[in-house]
């Protein structure tokens, strides 16, 4: 074998490790500076679900900030933005898996206790939905249970379809806890 067959052979692997290693997951990114929002100027965020991810990777929330939040629907089947901790998660879990077998078509309609409700967003594919939200700014910074976004539709979550809400402007970094402030109530509507 000649000295350049040899080097294009190198060359060839040295390439393919670059590409896979190019391919391995990696932990969401940093969260960029973030201004948050006010009511009178609502912080735009985007959150797009696909057949079975979010996008981005973490959402990042400032607790007190308004957000108008637009959820887009890049997949092929329905899907839903859960925001709350993970006792908002569970209890919409339940409530979903009672719609497992259900003919084709719209979502059923199902629900939870208002205690554990938080936020709910339903997506058509290829739809956009936009809601006004203001984060609870009483949330608890602590090591309790974190905050999530989950879809609930059945098999969603169990194929991996949530991501962490990442807190920025606390103090420790922390992730804040359950806040009881979560429910949609008046401080979530929809966008005009």
């Amino acid at each position: 074998m000649s000295s350049s067959s040899r080097w294009a052979g190198a060359a060839a692997i040295a390439f393919a490790a670059l590409a896979v290693a190019g391919c391995a997951a990696a932990p969401p990114s940093a969260t960029p500076p973030i201004v948050p929002g006010a009511s009178a100027a609502p912080r735009e965020v985007n959150l797009i679900a696909k057949d079975y991810s979010f996008l981005p990777d973490a959402l990042d929330l400032v607790p007190g900030e308004t957000v108008l939040l637009h959820v887009i629907n890049g997949g092929l089947v329905v899907h839903e933005a859960i925001i709350g901790d993970m006792a908002v998660q569970d209890a919409w879990e339940v409530a979903e898996a009672a719609t497992v077998g259900s003919p084709p078509g719209p979502t059923p309609v199902v629900s939870v206790p208002p205690g554990v409700s938080g936020v709910r967003i339903v997506v058509s594919s290829g739809e956009r939905v936009d809601l006004i939200w203001t984060v609870p700014a009483d949330v608890v910074v602590s090591g309790a249970t974190p905050w999530v976004v989950g879809c609930h539709i059945p098999g969603h979550w169990e194929k991996g379809m949530q991501i962490p809400i990442r807190w920025a402007g606390t103090a420790s970094g922390a992730t804040p806890g359950p806040s009881a402030g979560a429910t949609p109530g008046p401080s979530a509507t929809p966008a005009p």
